[in-house]
């Protein structure tokens, strides 16, 4: 909300407020032919920057919340941002990546993906994709596939 109440303000400010404007009536003369004013390379950077603040190019495509159920076992909380370019299958990725992370940094083998689900959030303002999933953490002798089959 910040970064809309900044834009409004400075598309206010380079319009003028009532008296003079703040930016001069004049042209830049690109070539013999070709002029541009002020007022519209104003207007073209502060609609620039309103779509760049919306857009925000440089801002991950996923947002994850984490939540820490047990020792081992942890869920997450993963919604796509409403304006991107790509990058829907990547929750999947990213799921396994901070997975692998939380097992080299707590000591564990190996991990398990308990649940994964994928969907669609409908709001008011646009869809977003959504995921969720849980891992659990696991030793080396718990991982072992071969164990399960002793009790036989």
């Amino acid at each position: 909300m910040k970064r809309t109440g900044a834009a409004l303000i400075a598309a206010a400010c380079l319009a003028g407020c009532g008296g003079s404007p703040l930016i001069p009536n004049e042209t830049i003369q690109l070539t013999a032919k070709t002029s541009l004013s002020l007022s519209s390379l104003a207007t073209a950077a502060v609609v620039g920057a309103a779509i760049y603040l919306v857009y925000d190019p440089l801002a991950p495509n996923w947002e994850i919340e984490e939540s820490k159920l047990s020792p081992d076992v942890y869920r997450f909380s993963m919604k796509m941002k409403r304006y991107h370019t790509g990058g829907a299958g990547e929750s999947v990725q990213i799921l396994k990546r901070r997975a692998s992370q939380l097992q080299y940094e707590n000591g564990f083998s190996s991990y398990q993906i308990l649940e994964y689900t994928e969907g669609i959030d409908s709001q008011t303002i646009g869809a977003r994709r959504m995921a969720e999933g849980t891992i659990r953490l696991v030793q080396r002798q718990d991982a072992d596939s071969y164990k399960m089959n002793e009790r036989y």
